[in-house]
């Protein structure tokens, strides 16, 4: 993560401003969006979450623009976000398990396999172990008491970017795919702000070769006697994802009928599994999970917004600057220049940034250092 650090005042006008802004904006557009990973654990326990960036947000839903033969209303999201590059694994349900999380199980495969024969609450108590064990807010309000049990959070308290989302928290840092997230991160083109969707997750209308595992281009693991390694089970998406498409059903967030408004809702799953055939791979069938329905077919991902976007997308009023190509500049403010480290540089970029403080009747002068994710 490479930093550079400003100083404004009062008197900064906005002028200068909106050139910067321009100027680096352009600079970005030339710069390819990072994958990111996130460490969790330590010592022998320690796992990491590799994301990639969702970007073009506002694409419209799969209506059937995309040229292939399938479409369904989903895909739409409003806001960038990050996916998962591939499926939770075994390995990280034992290592968080070792580090204090209880009630979690799964088991039914091993290592670098798919965590699975997990229930909803599982693999959402999971995601809420990831968020309280970095200090972040937990994603879903869940109780364990013998068997677990959810309850709603309150209009205050849930997530509201592109439409109120009562089973999300507004400050959730990592959670279950929503059934849109999910979507266009396995069909969407990747092409901008449009509503083009291929059929299969590999970036094509073709019928992917199944296989035994991994990772040309085209390629998916089904028709199959097991999954494969979460890291070695097919060809990537557009987007850069891996696995959408077959290995196992993936648990998502979202009721599978809207909205979420009621927290005992059956849940929505999505992909083919290792061992069933193509016609489970395309956008069309939507599984149901009860919420304690689980088998050996069944794991998940983790999504996540970083900072900047959901700041973006919930309105926080902070400031930030955005790509064209969806790279996103987090910024935050100090009244002490000392607290950070010496000047870096940005690669395409120099110079001395300014911004005009959008708080200026009650902060003053503030100093400004931009993180780059």
């Amino acid at each position: 993560m490479k930093i550079i650090k400003k100083l404004t005042s009062a008197a900064r006008a906005v002028a200068p401003l909106l050139s910067t802004q321009i100027k680096l904006a352009t600079a970005l557009a030339l710069l390819a969006i990072p994958a990111h990973a996130d460490t969790f654990g330590s010592g022998a326990n320690t796992f990491t979450i590799d994301f990639v960036d969702i970007g073009n947000p506002g694409n419209g839903e799969d209506l059937g623009d995309g040229d292939g033969s399938y479409s369904a209303p989903y895909g739409g999201v409003a806001y960038i976000y990050r996916m998962g590059v591939t499926e939770a694994p075994q390995d990280w349900i034992t290592k968080a398990t070792r580090l204090g999380m209880t009630n979690v199980t799964a088991g039914a495969w091993s290592a670098k396999q798919p965590a699975a024969n997990m229930t909803w609450y599982e693999a959402a108590a999971f995601v809420n172990w990831l968020n309280t064990s970095t200090g972040h807010q937990a994603a879903y309000d869940l109780t364990y008491n013998g068997g677990w049990s959810m309850n709603l959070w309150s209009s205050a308290q849930a997530w509201q970017a592109g439409g109120e989302n009562l089973y999300r928290h507004k400050d959730a840092f990592y959670f279950l795919p929503s059934e849109d997230e999910w979507y266009k991160a396995a069909w969407h083109k990747n092409d901008g702000v449009t509503a083009n969707y291929w059929d299969y997750a590999t970036g094509s209308n073709e019928i992917p070769k199944a296989v035994a595992g991994g990772t040309a281009a085209g390629t998916v693991v089904y028709n199959q006697s097991q999954p494969a390694a979460v890291d070695n089970n097919g060809g990537l998406s557009p987007y850069g994802t891996r696995g959408q498409n077959g290995n196992v059903v993936e648990t998502l967030e979202s009721a599978f009928t809207a909205p979420n408004d009621n927290p005992s809702k059956d849940r929505v799953r999505r992909g083919g599994p290792w061992s069933l055939g193509a016609e489970y791979l395309i956008p069309p069938p939507r599984g149901l999970q009860t919420m304690a329905g689980a088998n050996n077919f069944f794991g998940f991902r983790v999504a996540s917004v970083p900072e900047p976007a959901r700041l973006q997308a919930l309105g926080a009023g902070v400031l930030r600057i955005q790509s064209s190509k969806g790279m996103v500049f987090e910024v935050q403010t100090s009244t002490d220049l000392g607290q950070w480290s010496a000047l870096a540089t940005v690669t395409n970029l120099s110079g001395t940034l300014r911004f005009t403080d959008p708080d200026v009747a009650n902060h003053g002068s503030r100093f400004y250092r931009t993180l780059l994710r």
